[in-house]
């Protein structure tokens, strides 16, 4: 408040130097106008040290989590998270920050399923009981794209299975719904878009196979699937451009190294901790 009131009164100082006649005001007779001391008009607010340590703690943690937002930085140190951000506006501190995706167009054209979504209203209470499945693309050199697809626990978050592929087609999905069973115990439902991959034969056996539920969000209804969404806007940020990667062994190298981030150093904040630590908990019963 103190630093407030001394920046206002220099502001209005500023405003003031002169009198009504245009002569300059002395120093002595500004502060008595503006009702503070001489001392005042030359006083420089001090920043509280633990501050400048905080500034600095918030600093080295969006150095290594550049995407954290002040919740999970006031996780992470343990703190409280209004003094996180209190910091961060203090100091103009913020994590970086990607434009919301635009809805598949490809899924618009599509014609709509029966498949209902199984997964709005289930009371999730322990691992594999619905996992989350989506793809995206991840452009590189010379226009061309390879596309990631992810299998997600709703109730751990974390990353199951996974598949790249330079096509975006069921087998796409298939093997990274292979790559999910051959880890973890096999859900009781695998939720998804309206996608034509997850609509194919060979998918939908793949389903009936494993006696797996196929549940659907509504057609163009991204937030339905809110779990894929997020993963893939925090993905992409903190991945960077793939186009700055020079060959594509280096991109998938990079991609298979940030999933490991994702599932065992970055903290979800609806868990308060990395994916794998709270599977780990889920298992010993913690």
């Amino acid at each position: 408040m103190r630093a407030r009131r001394i920046k206002k009164t220099r502001k209005i100082a500023a405003m003031v130097t002169k009198d009504k006649d245009g002569k300059k005001i002395n120093k002595t007779q500004l502060a008595k106008n503006l009702g503070v001391c001489r001392q005042g008009l030359y006083y420089k607010p001090k920043l509280p040290a633990k501050d400048l340590v905080l500034k600095k703690q918030i600093e080295e943690v969006l150095a290594e989590h550049k995407a954290y937002g002040h919740k999970r930085i006031a996780i992470h140190l343990g703190i409280n998270r209004k003094r996180v951000l209190r910091v961060m506006k203090l100091f103009d501190l913020s994590p970086v920050r990607k434009a919301r995706m635009p809805v598949k167009q490809d899924d618009l054209n599509q014609e709509a399923s029966n498949k209902r979504n199984l997964a709005a209203n289930f009371n999730l209470n322990s691992p594999s009981q619905i996992w989350s499945s989506d793809f995206t693309y991840l452009p590189y050199f010379h226009n061309k794209f390879i596309y990631l697809a992810t299998v997600i626990d709703c109730f751990t978050k974390e990353i199951t299975g996974w598949s790249l592929s330079s096509k975006h087609n069921s087998t796409l999905i298939e093997n990274a719904l292979i790559d999910a069973l051959s880890k973890r115990k096999k859900p009781k439902i695998l939720h998804s878009d309206q996608g034509s991959e997850y609509k194919s034969d060979n998918f939908t056996k793949v389903l009936k196979s494993n006696k797996i539920k196929q549940s659907m969000s509504k057609k163009g209804s991204p937030w339905e699937n809110a779990v894929q969404e997020s993963f893939y806007g925090k993905f992409k940020l903190e991945l960077g451009h793939p186009k700055c990667y020079e060959t594509l062994g280096e991109l998938a190298e990079a991609v298979a190294q940030q999933i490991y981030y994702y599932n065992h150093k970055r903290i979800h904040t609806a868990i308060k901790c990395p994916p794998i630590v709270f599977y780990q908990r889920c298992k010993m019963g913690v």
